[in-house]
């Protein structure tokens, strides 16, 4: 890599021994696997004050102006979040309103979410996208839901499913891809990835006559 591109990813989870952040840590592999230098955001290790709507940084705590430093400096973002009651989480929610276009604009997003029933984080994933359009970001079209977190990691922390493990790392090595194109004078190819990602496993192909 010419150029050190660096991805990082914010953990949305306070909890001991998070799922969440265990995933993160993951789809940060596949972003190291790429090439790309990484950086974990862990929201707990951050004093941050509630956003009150103060346009004066001075007046918040030194980690506000820290976490939008770090956030700034990364071409590609990784939104580690669980689902909580349908959304995503409180403290993730504050940090990002925290931010803004300085530190998301134009910037490559990828989403992950970890939840504890079987329908999975599609709907707390859903709301992140709608914060990364509104941010002006690019959300890249795949992501990743993982339902009823309990059953998937074993008692290590790690996950029992390889495919899943693969696709984790996968959503990583996307956000780098699309960074790299992006930044670095590749537009024309980075357009045509975009229009190609991801082949819906789900739906239905057409044949190539």
């Amino acid at each position: 890599m010419e150029n050190e591109l660096l991805v990082t990813g914010i953990c949305g989870s306070l909890r001991d021994g998070s799922y969440t952040r265990i995933a993160l840590k993951i789809a940060l592999q596949g972003a190291e696997e790429s090439g790309a230098t990484t950086k974990l955001i862990d929201l707990r290790n951050y004093d941050l004050a509630f956003c009150d709507g103060r346009f004066n940084d001075e007046t918040y705590p030194e980690d506000v102006s820290k976490l939008k430093e770090e956030v700034g400096e990364s071409h590609g973002i990784i939104l580690g979040t669980p689902e909580y009651h349908s959304g995503y989480s409180g403290v993730l929610k504050n940090a990002l309103d925290l931010m803004g276009f300085d530190e998301f604009g134009g910037k490559m997003v990828g989403l992950l979410g970890v939840a504890g029933g079987s329908m999975g984080a599609t709907n707390a994933l859903n709301g992140l996208r709608t914060i990364g359009r509104s941010l002006h970001a690019w959300v890249i079209p795949d992501q990743v839901s993982i339902p009823q977190a309990g059953t998937i990691f074993d008692e290590s922390g790690n996950i029992k499913d390889d495919k899943l493990n693969e696709r984790i790392k996968d959503l990583g090595k996307q956000v780098t891809k699309f960074a790299l194109l992006h930044n670095f004078g590749k537009s024309q190819e980075f357009l045509q990835e975009w229009e190609d990602a991801p082949v819906n496993p789900g739906g239905a192909t057409k044949k190539k006559e």
